[in-house]
């Protein structure tokens, strides 16, 4: 009925034995129908045809198909004894099969190795881009807490979200009070017992476990050691104030209250864990390396570490965490710049207010503690000052502000100045800041948008002399001895550079490009360099910078920012470190000496200092952290003069003095602030 296709006679095996296609042939060799009938043609592979039917309908039979391959599998190994990846099985069908399964398992093991392999890239992707990351913002629901016409700051809420406590100057002084949320009340807790109660660089206010105690950051009247700062409490209900944790300057309590981080004002900002109160003895887990402050001890939800912020005041700043039993501190954000009031939501996402790099903000930031990729959450003209967090992480409280930086005159007499003779300087930039006095202009710095300029106002009309996309200038510029010539340091695509230029804005130059500048600059009175602070080995030390191009060299082997040279250049003073809240005010020589001065100790945002005319008088800003008078000293006897006395609203920044010492200038900044409310959507 039909003819062998190599010739030889139909097999005379059972019916049960023919396989009748070839889908039944390539089944029974374990190939696909390709393979198969590339065998018949060029390999003499044993099937038949119905010669009455169509060319395609042929038939094999097993028998035959096993001879066949035992044949083919000899004469293959006969050829190359090492390769075996074409045969087909020798001994029987089964031999085949066991050999394609084999293949087949080797060919799902690659697949599935690449696969794998796919995976996790894919996951290494996702990781890093945090592609399925939600704000922590999203949907939340935004109440007013308050609505003063005064300033409003440190707001803090209760653990179990019901009552907030912030700072306000509503009755006049600063001072701390309570309001339950929804009800629209509000409690003047201090009265005005409380005198210095304001640093933005810790968190100033929070509850006791329990709630029933309103706790403050404080610092004694007219105290300037570290001695004299510690946490008072005042009760919730009313009462007097009374001390809490005497010498501590934060504290954070752990979610079951049974243990208490805290740290004191001391070199280093040393950190301690005890069993619910400070004990003299007492051994820290952590204090910070020389020169560098330690802030906002944060407990995490399980108990397991203690998050801080770490780094050079006010904006070189990143968050740590610590094993709570003591170990090597680990690194969370890699920001440098300015950050405060960490708080965590659950044992993995960490709140945050940080600026950017270009110094705007501080806005709330987000981070995944372990996979650390920072997020921002909020951008706009208004500014995040506190920011707290009930413990199941639901409710945020956080004062929001509107800054305002503005330029005042004020002529000096021989008695304290009043505010009543200030009277504002109208500027076409709207803003100004840092103001500096010319021989017969007053130059000052504006900010709009990503950037910050340098302008000069003369004869009522401002010109700017000197801008560019992305910088901020750090400090305050400087104009030389002769008015001649202007130096400022600036921050511009994060590399810090210090420029020179004629007085009129042209020739502008940078002096130095390899230093990590700080604070600043001066002139010296011959002109020929500068004195800037810049980081080495991680404490900011003075450099004199020659502007002929020669390389700088170290003046200040000591912690030293924002020179002042005397004008007969035979010293310069100069800010030491701050500890607490308070730094010391030293001197060196032009060589390079140490020069006595009167013991002088200022309050943190004090460091501008001008002389007077005659070099024997230091005007400088003396009070506490949130307001200053201006006074002078005699660097000979330590005589001290207030030269000014502005009410507590009044908030001087920066000033300058007249080359004729009649006339200063000052840089006012108001704060206008309220506290608000964020129920978080989903927690």
């Amino acid at each position: 009925m039909g003819e062998p296709f190599s010739g030889a006679m139909p097999s005379a095996s059972p019916p049960e034995d023919r396989l009748d296609s070839w889908k039944e042939i390539a089944a029974y060799l374990k190939r696909d129908v390709t393979t198969v009938q590339r065998w018949e043609k060029r390999e003499g592979m044993p099937v038949h045809r119905h010669l009455h039917e169509k060319t395609g309908s042929v038939y094999a039979y097993r028998e035959e198909l096993a001879a066949w391959a035992s044949g083919r599998n000899l004469r293959v190994a006969q050829e190359n004894e090492n390769s075996l990846s074409s045969s087909i099985p020798a001994e029987s069908a089964p031999s085949l099969e066991k050999q394609v399964t084999a293949l087949r398992w080797k060919l799902i093991l690659s697949m599935a190795a690449l696969a794998a392999v796919a995976l996790a890239i894919c996951a290494l992707w996702f990781q890093r881009t945090e592609r399925f990351w939600r704000s922590p913002l999203t949907d939340a629901r935004y109440q007013a807490v308050t609505d003063f016409d005064g300033l409003e700051q440190a707001a803090t809420v209760s653990r179990d979200g019901r009552f907030v406590a912030f700072l306000s100057n509503q009755d006049g002084p600063t001072d701390v009070w309570v309001t339950q949320v929804g009800s629209g009340q509000f409690h003047n807790l201090t009265h005005g017992s409380a005198s210095q109660v304001v640093n933005p660089s810790v968190r100033d206010l929070g509850f006791s476990p329990d709630g029933s105690l309103v706790t403050y950051w404080m610092r004694k009247r007219d105290g300037s050691g570290t001695e004299d700062i510690g946490v008072w409490a005042v009760p919730m209900l009313g009462g007097e104030p009374r001390p809490y944790l005497e010498g501590v300057a934060e504290f954070d309590w752990s979610r079951d209250g049974s243990r208490l981080a805290y740290h004191t004002p001391g070199p280093g900002d040393p950190l301690f864990v005890s069993n619910g109160s400070r004990l003299p003895a007492d051994r820290p887990i952590f204090s910070a390396p020389d020169g560098l402050h330690s802030h906002f001890p944060l407990w995490d939800p399980e108990g397991k570490f203690i998050y801080f912020v770490q780094g050079t005041l006010p904006d070189k700043l990143d968050i740590w965490r610590i094993p709570s039993v003591g170990g090597n501190p680990e690194r969370i954000t890699s920001q440098n710049t300015l950050v405060s009031h960490p708080v965590l939501l659950d044992h993995r996402t960490l709140m945050y207010l940080a600026c950017d790099p270009d110094g705007s903000g501080p806005w709330p930031y987000s981070i995944d503690v372990e996979r650390r990729i920072p997020h921002r959450l909020a951008a706009g003209p208004e500014r995040f000052t506190s920011l707290a967090v009930s413990a199941d992480g639901r409710r945020l409280v956080a004062t929001v502000a509107s800054p305002k930086r503005t330029l005042w005159r004020l002529r000096l007499s021989g008695s304290n100045a009043e505010v009543s003779a200030a009277t504002p300087i109208l500027l076409t930039t709207g803003t100004g800041f840092y103001p500096r006095f010319g021989l017969d202009f007053l130059l000052y710095v504006s900010g709009t948008g990503t950037k910050e300029s340098i302008w000069k106002l003369a004869d009522g009309t401002s010109t700017e002399l000197w801008s560019a996309e992305g910088a901020r200038v750090l400090g305050g510029p400087a104009i030389s001895a002769d008015g001649r010539f202007i130096t400022f340091s600036v921050r511009q695509h994060g590399k810090s550079l210090l420029y020179s230029m004629q007085a009129d804005g042209t020739n502008a130059r940078i002096v130095v490009d390899s230093l990590d500048l700080r604070g600043s600059p001066a002139w010296s009175p011959d002109g020929k360099s500068i004195t800037s602070a810049a980081i080495d080995h991680g404490v900011p030390h003075l450099f004199r910078i020659p502007v002929d191009g020669r390389p700088p060299t170290l003046i200040v082997r000591e912690y030293s920012v924002d020179p002042t040279w005397a004008p007969d250049g035979s010293f310069a003073v100069y800010s030491g470190p701050d500890i607490g809240t308070t730094f010391p005010l030293q001197a060196v020589t032009a060589e390079g000496e140490s020069r006595r001065l009167p013991s002088l100790t200022l309050t943190r945002g004090a460091r501008r200092l001008a002389f007077l005319p005659g070099g024997r008088e230091l005007a400088l800003l003396r009070g506490d952290i949130q307001h200053k008078n201006l006074w002078a000293i005699h660097l000979e006897t330590g005589t001290e003069r207030q030269l000014t006395n502005l009410p507590t609203d009044f908030n001087i920044q920066d000033f300058d003095v007249s080359p004729d010492g009649h006339e200063v200038v000052f840089e006012r900044v108001q704060d206008y602030s309220h506290v608000v409310l964020i129920d978080l959507a989903g927690k």
